[in-house]
């Protein structure tokens, strides 16, 4: 991997006015054994000379609800793809099933029957490579067709490239805790109608705007019909948009009503991710002894250098339209994470599922954003703020309010260069190049697992692996089996311990974290149901889950005779 590393320091560096040779080896040393890991694009781009984006993945414009703008929005979506980058899209602005045109007369056929068109595009798009098309899409929870949203992975055959999450709103979260009835509306200027109408936030509006309500129904049991579904294939996960959107940074020049296909980096149309993540298992000293312990002053290293290139990768990358171009430039995104979390902690002695382990985390992620935030400042002095920058508005945004007051202090004197900093992914390619380390901050799959991965041609092909910290333990205990004594598998732990982890690491990250809550095979309805209403209180901006069937194969398998983790793998 050398020569990948230099190759990438080599192409970020060239972005520096100044001082390039320097900057070259400050990014070779923080790529060196594996310590900071880019996004996947970044790896396969960056130096390459190749007509790429360096970006993971897009949100996509708004889909205008007309036959042109469909396709139109198709064809984006297509190029995008094209050239490596997956896709979200929210096609809550399309006219619901069996509405009549005011203006045409024409009646709809609805969001759920086009989301099959890009389903068929992504599944030919692959095909001409080796690369998994990614997409995401969402639907309001108050639009006319979210039942059949809701319902449209029944068939274990459809809309196989698509993760689905509903876009869920406090209104709704009140209604279902009042048990009230629930509007679905859509905007009554696209509707031929004249019955009762309400004022709602909708994408693709400047401002709330009149909808018309096309029926009601009892919020518990749509609710309900969202958690079976969810129980029984896995989908659609939930995204708490009014929460997403209060405590965006950018509050107050843009409306977020999407994510990437992996859901942590929520993003307004044409926005793009630019990803990162420190590898916590190479920081870790003394391993598996009493003495084990985090190299601080080194993860904050990692973590300043990073958002330098991270930054650059922006003005390095190539971009498939010119909207995202613009997008991008104007708010500088990045998102730095974390993996090997599960890995670190059992080289610490730490159960996943303990104050201790949490502590651990939590402390880590904040001296991460504290690092990340202080470096985008100084980044600022010498290249200027993110376009979008407004200082008192920046500065009024709740996830800034809780910075430290030196942080604060610097963005108002200085501003600051990239508008968010922090976003936890799946890092499921990458960290399969590190080792098999732990992916994200998921716990350990299993110690010994079989997965599947496409080779070269785009043909899948088995491999038998080890976990990361497992193998280093077995080699440092003189064993070829057996796992430390605090070992915990993803689908060993409760429900609560996946929620508890994300939670105490969202108060530190301002983009999102992508995590899936394994759920066991066994699960019976009851046990599950409570899991949304507890990831809404919890304060989490998503939340996803995985349990086992056999509709959905699996991507990662268990080694025969041992407990199974979350069979859904990750971008990164």
């Amino acid at each position: 991997m050398t020569s990948t590393w230099a190759r990438i320091a080599h192409a970020l560096a060239e972005i520096e006015p100044v001082d390039r040779p320097s900057w070259q080896q400050r990014f070779f040393q923080i790529l060196e054994n594996f310590q900071f890991l880019p996004g996947g694009r970044i790896q396969a781009g960056a130096g390459t000379g190749r007509d790429v984006t360096l970006f993971n993945c897009f949100v996509m414009g708004t889909i205008e609800d007309s036959l042109p703008g469909i396709f139109h929005a198709l064809q984006e979506g297509a190029v995008t793809m094209q050239h490596g980058g997956g896709v979200g899209y929210d096609f809550s602005t399309l006219r619901p099933n069996g509405a009549r045109a005011r203006t045409t007369g024409g009646i709809a056929s609805g969001p759920v029957s086009f989301m099959n068109v890009w389903d068929a595009m992504c599944a030919t798009i692959q095909s001409t490579g080796a690369r998994r098309g990614a997409m995401m899409a969402t639907l309001r929870c108050d639009h006319p067709d979210i039942a059949a949203f809701i319902d449209a992975k029944r068939d274990p055959g459809r809309l196989r490239q698509f993760n689905l999450s509903v876009l869920v709103t406090d209104a709704f979260m009140q209604a279902i805790e009042q048990n009230e009835s629930w509007p679905l509306v859509f905007p009554a200027d696209r509707l031929d109608g004249t019955s009762e109408t309400i004022v709602r936030d909708w994408p693709g509006e400047a401002s709330p705007v009149p909808c018309q309500i096309v029926r009601r129904v009892a919020a518990r049991e749509l609710w309900d019909r969202l958690l079976r579904a969810s129980h029984a294939y896995s989908e659609p996960g939930v995204l708490f948009i009014d929460r997403i959107n209060r405590l965006n940074n950018l509050w107050y020049c843009e409306r977020i009503s999407a994510t990437n296909p992996c859901g942590e980096v929520p993003l307004p149309p044409y926005g793009a991710c630019d990803l990162g993540s420190i590898n916590l298992t190479r920081l870790i000293q003394h391993k598996f002894t009493a003495q084990a312990c985090l190299d601080t002053d080194q993860l904050e290293r990692i973590a300043a250098t990073a958002v330098r290139l991270l930054d650059n990768a922006i003005d390095a990358s190539h971009f498939p339209l010119p909207a995202q171009r613009e997008a991008v430039h104007r708010t500088r995104r990045v998102g730095l994470g974390i993996t090997g979390l599960a890995d670190a902690l059992v080289m610490l002695g730490l159960h996943y599922d303990s104050n201790a382990a949490r502590n651990f985390a939590g402390e880590t992620m904040r001296a991460i954003c504290h690092a990340a935030y202080r470096r985008s400042i100084a980044i600022s002095r010498d290249k200027g703020s993110f376009p979008d920058f407004e200082r008192d508005r920046y500065l009024a945004a709740p996830f800034i309010q809780a910075l430290p007051a030196d942080i604060r202090d610097g963005i108002a004197r200085h501003g600051i260069r990239n508008s968010h900093l922090l976003a936890i992914a799946p890092t499921g390619s990458i960290s399969l190049l590190a080792g098999n380390i732990s992916s994200g901050i998921e716990p350990v799959f299993a110690p010994d697992q079989h997965r599947t991965v496409l080779d070269a041609n785009g043909n899948p092909a088995p491999f038998v692996l080890t976990d990361h910290a497992v193998r280093l333990w077995r080699q440092s205990h003189d064993r070829t089996d057996g796992v430390p004594d605090t070992m915990v598998t993803a689908m060993d732990l409760p429900i609560g311990a996946h929620i508890a982890m994300q939670a105490t690491l969202q108060k530190y990250v301002d983009n999102a974290i992508s995590k899936t809550i394994a759920i066991p095979a066994d699960t019976s309805f009851e046990a599950f149901a409570p899991l949304y209403r507890l990831a809404y209180d919890s304060g989490l901006k998503g939340c996803t889950t995985y349990r086992p069937s056999m509709q959905r194969g699996a991507v990662l398998a268990p080694a025969p005779g041992e407990s199974a983790g979350s069979c859904v793998g990750g971008c990164g």
